[in-house]
C-alpha cells in the first residue's frame, strides 16, 4: 500500500511538472487548472474574512514569528527555523516552536504533563515533542521535522498540534515560552502573527507558475506583500537582482536577505561518527531521499566530489519501510558503493537495516547569510525588543497593517 501511494504521488508530481506526457496527463492538467481558479478564489476569500474581522485571530499576548512560504515544500524552511530558535535562545528568549506535525501518527497513549512549578497536571496536552530539556517523542509521532528540530535544539520547546492556538497557549502557560516560532505558519491565520518571514527558493521562486492543485503555489505571488522579511534561500553567490526586482513588484518594504543552505559535515545515521565533507571526494555513493526537490540533493553530492551511482527517490515526507530499505541495501552492496548518503530529514525516518554492510550517513545542513547579515541581526533585536514590550503595544501596531487579499 505504501509503495502504491508513493507511485501515485510521483505520478501526480510528473503530471504537475509536465514530465508525464500523453492524452491522459494532458486532460488531468486541464482539470487541475480549472480547480486552481477555485482554490485561488478560496484563498483570497479566506484572507478577506480575516482582514475584515469576520473571522477572529487569536492573540496569546506574546511574540509570534511566522516562518513560511507561498510554495509547497523545498524552500529550506526547517534550517531557517532552527537558526532563529538557536540565536533567539542565545539572546535569552524562551523559545517554543509550534508545528502541525505533518504526516505524524496519532499517539496510542495520550501524554500527561505536570507543571514543575505549580504541580498541576494536564491530562490531554498537545504533543510535547520536547519540553526544552529532553526529547519526549520520536519521529513517528512527532513528525520528521519537529523531531529533527527537537533533537538539534537545546533549551527550545517543540509542540505539535493541528490547532496551533491550542499548542501556543500550552507553550506559553506550561512551558514558559515568551517567543513562539510558527513553523510553516504563513497560511495559518487563526493565530495572530507579530512578524511574517517568507522564504523564496531562488531555484524555483514561484514554483511552476501555477496555483494548487495544478501547480506548487499555495498563494499568488502578490501575497508576498504580507512579509516583513523575505529570505531568498539556496543562493549560490550569484547576483539575485532580477529576482529581487520581481519580488519588489509585490512588496516594496520588506527587508530582503540572501542565504545558502550549506552542508556542514557527514553524520552517521546509526552512529555518532562525524566525517568532514572531504570524505565524499571520489567516493561511490548510493543516495536515497524522500524530499520535495531530490535533484538539489543529488547535485549537492556531486558538487562535493561524490560519484552518485544511483539515487532512489520517494515522495516528500515518505515513511520508509524495511521492505523498501532492504532491496536498496542489496543494490548498494551489489554495485559496490563506498557509502550511503541521505538527507537529515530522511535520516529520522530511516529504519535500521538487518545488517549494515555499507556505512550510512546524512548531510548536516546549516544556514549561512550571504547578504544581509546586518538585517538579520536587526531582525533578532526587533523580536527581542518586542518581547520586552507590553503585548498591547505591538498588537495594536500589527492590527494597523492591512493584509493582502
Amino acid at each position: 500500500m505504501a509503495s502504491d501511494n508513493n507511485e501515485l504521488e510521483k505520478w501526480a508530481t510528473d503530471v504537475i511538472f509536465g514530465r508525464a506526457r500523453g492524452l491522459g496527463p494532458s486532460l488531468v492538467r486541464i482539470v487541475l487548472r480549472g480547480l486552481s481558479w477555485v482554490y485561488r478564489f478560496g484563498v483570497n476569500l479566506r484572507l478577506r474574512f480575516f482582514r475584515s474581522g469576520w473571522k477572529d485571530r487569536s492573540s496569546l499576548g506574546t511574540m509570534v514569528v511566522s516562518i513560511g512560504n507561498i510554495t509547497v515544500g523545498g524552500t529550506g524552511k526547517t534550517p531557517v527555523v532552527e537558526r532563529f530558535a538557536k540565536e533567539l535562545t542565545a539572546k535569552g528568549r524562551k523559545v517554543a516552536i509550534l508545528s502541525r506535525g505533518y504526516k505524524s501518527s496519532e499517539l496510542k497513549k495520550q501524554q500527561r504533563w505536570t507543571n514543575p512549578e505549580t504541580g498541576e497536571t494536564v491530562t490531554s496536552p498537545p504533543k510535547i515533542v520536547s519540553d526544552g530539556r529532553e526529547v519526549l517523542l520520536g519521529a513517528k509521532y512527532a513528525g520528521d521535522e519537529p523531531f529533527m528540530l527537537a533533537t538539534n535544539l537545546s533549551g527550545v520547546s517543540v509542540v505539535v498540534d493541528r490547532d496551533r492556538v491550542r499548542g501556543g497557549r500550552f507553550a506559553v502557560k506550561e512551558l514558559g515560552a515568551d517567543t513562539l516560532l510558527l513553523d510553516d505558519g504563513l497560511q495559518y491565520l487563526d493565530l495572530d502573527h507579530s512578524l511574517d518571514v517568507i522564504l523564496v527558493d531562488q531555484n524555483a521562486p514561484f514554483g511552476n507558475g501555477y496555483i494548487l492543485p495544478r501547480g506548487t503555489m499555495r498563494e499568488p505571488p502578490r501575497n508576498l506583500c504580507r512579509a516583513d522579511y523575505i529570505f531568498i534561500t539556496k543562493c549560490d553567490g550569484k547576483p539575485q537582482g532580477d529576482l529581487i526586482k520581481r519580488i519588489r513588484r509585490y512588496n516594496k518594504e520588506a527587508e530582503i536577505l540572501q542565504c545558502t543552505h550549506g552542508p556542514k559535515h557527514l553524520q552517521g545515521v546509526f552512529s555518532d561518527e562525524v566525517l568532514s565533507l572531504d570524505a565524499l571526494e571520489g567516493k561511490y555513493i548510493g543516495a536515497i531521499s524522500g524530499i520535495a526537490q531530490p535533484e538539489s540533493f543529488d547535485s549537492l553530492l556531486k558538487q562535493l566530489g561524490g560519484k552518485v551511482m544511483f539515487h532512489t527517490t520517494f515522495s516528500d515526507h515518505h515513511a520508509f519501510t524495511s521492505d523498501e530499505i532492504e532491496p536498496f541495501m542489496d543494490r548498494c552492496i551489489t554495485r559496490g558503493v563506498d557509502m550511503i548518503v541521505t538527507t537529515e530529514k530522511d535520516a529520522v525516518r530511516f529504519p535500521k537495516p538487518h545488517k549494515v554492510d555499507v556505512p550510512i550517513y546524512y548531510l548536516r545542513i546549516e544556514v549561512r547569510i550571504l547578504e544581509g547579515e546586518e538585517v538579520w541581526e536587526q531582525c533578532l533585536e526587533r523580536i527581542c525588543e518586542r518581547v520586552s514590550r507590553e503585548p498591547e503595544d505591538w498588537a495594536e501596531e500589527r492590527l494597523g497593517r492591512p493584509e493582502s487579499a
